[in-house]
């Protein structure tokens, strides 16, 4: 026990004094966490499949993360790197710009959420390009501001009753293999979504007014949607002959979470800009824009920044969070979790109806349920059913996709097999249930 309140005064409290609009997935209030568990007020245990929603693949209060933090907040917490530097914020950029894909000389900015990263991501193509458009795509999530709702596809619950919205942003379809757009089957498609752009290009908007493309590898709120190999590098080349920025948003995807740093490595895509957040930082808040030099150096002095971006805590702890990959082989350890995964949830689609799809890349994997696998009818209300199930049985787990019938798994890469078994067993009791 971490707190001399129950769970009930805790949500007695909650349901008084903070607003409906900041949602709640589960009823949990924490009281600690380790690794891949968290355990609530209450002293009850519970397996973490969401890690803070892809924030956590290094793992609750990772020692060398907690023993960074603690060092940095002996030294000074703030001052501000536009009012004096310091060395944490370039030690990063640095470690960052050798990191992400692409041998081509890079600088690296911080900001405090993902959202921010998307923005000033968009700020520095619009300014390098002197070009307005941006191209987003269905499916797409990119945060909660107003740019960023506005990239962003789904509407409820993100972006009803909250307009009007930014001008200039236009919406093309994504390469969902299982519910194509277009109507086609891959491989015969010829990868038809990507050529697609060229005729966006004069029914939507000019190529040579669009300043950028910004795409989700996978997408992660949209359904961990994962595209055909020859997707990105066709989008890419698209976007090079006619001087468009291409954008990579590894918020959710980066960090490890699909067996690589950056999942653009898994199709050799050298974006231009990258943005990052999430798990970069192990829970503080930190964001990152990482790409080629010029672009990143076009916006004016004073162009780009705000109050705490980059902080000397948060970049600290990102900082232990890169030398963990390193001295605990962590892309390994995330690429047997993916196949350990993807061999059980192969499994379960051979034995479950219910299971339309199994897609994903390395441990970032979902599950889409369907009432029928011939018309390929969502089934929301199983999705929920399953979540709440695990809940109430000690597994935090998170549904996704535009019609809340995607089941995803975000668990931190340090997971056990012990914990991961157990975690695993919760899931497949509650499909048999779902099954008969």
């Amino acid at each position: 026990m971490t707190s001399s309140k129950t769970m009930e005064d805790l949500k007695e409290l909650r349901a008084t004094f903070v607003p409906q609009g900041p949602f709640n997935v589960t009823p949990f209030f924490a009281g600690t966490a380790r690794g891949a568990v968290i355990y609530d007020v209450d002293g009850r245990e519970l397996i973490d499949f969401a890690g803070g929603i892809g924030v956590m693949n290094v793992g609750h209060s990772h020692p060398k993360v907690v023993a960074a933090i603690k060092a940095q907040a002996e030294r000074y917490t703030h001052t501000c790197f536009h009012i004096v530097m310091y060395e944490p914020y370039v030690k990063l950029a640095k470690q960052l710009c050798a990191l992400t894909p692409g041998t081509f000389p890079k600088m690296a900015l911080f900001a405090n959420s993902g959202a921010e990263a998307v923005e000033n991501a968009v700020k520095i193509a619009r300014h390098r390009t002197k070009r307005s458009a941006v191209i987003a795509f269905e499916n797409g999530f990119h945060g909660r501001t107003y740019l960023t709702m506005t990239l962003t596809s789904k509407v409820k619950p993100y972006k009803f009753g909250f307009g009007p919205f930014m001008s200039d942003v236009y919406r093309m379809p994504c390469a969902y293999c299982y519910r194509c757009p277009m109507g086609l089957k891959y491989p015969g498609c010829d990868i038809a979504c990507a050529e697609h752009l060229k005729d966006f290009f004069i029914s939507q908007v000019a190529a040579e007014n669009t300043a950028a493309l910004i795409v989700e590898p996978v997408m992660g709120e949209g359904g961990f949607i994962t595209p055909p190999p020859e997707y990105f590098p066709r989008l890419q080349q698209i976007c090079r002959d006619h001087g468009i920025v291409f954008i990579a948003d590894e918020i959710q995807s980066g960090m490890g979470r699909t067996g690589k740093m950056f999942a653009m490595e898994h199709w050799g895509v050298e974006p231009d800009l990258v943005t990052t957040a999430k798990s970069l930082a192990a829970g503080m808040p930190l964001s990152a824009v990482v790409g080629r030099a010029e672009m990143m150096n076009a916006p004016q002095v004073g162009g780009l920044g705000g109050t705490y971006g980059g902080n000397p805590v948060c970049c600290e702890a990102a900082l232990a969070v890169l030398r963990i990959f390193t001295e605990e082989n962590l892309l390994e350890r995330a690429q047997n979790l993916g196949r350990k995964l993807k061999q059980r949830f192969d499994q379960w689609q051979e034995r479950y109806e219910i299971i339309g799809e199994v897609r994903g890349l390395g441990p970032m994997l979902a599950l889409e349920l369907v009432k029928d696998r011939e018309t390929k009818e969502p089934a929301a209300d199983a999705a929920k059913a399953l979540v709440k199930f695990c809940h109430e049985n000690g597994l935090i787990l998170l549904s996704c996709g535009n019609f809340g019938n995607v089941i995803r798994t975000l668990m931190p890469l340090v997971i056990t097999d012990e914990q991961l078994e157990r975690g695993l067993a919760i899931m497949e009791e509650g499909l048999a249930a779902l099954s008969h």
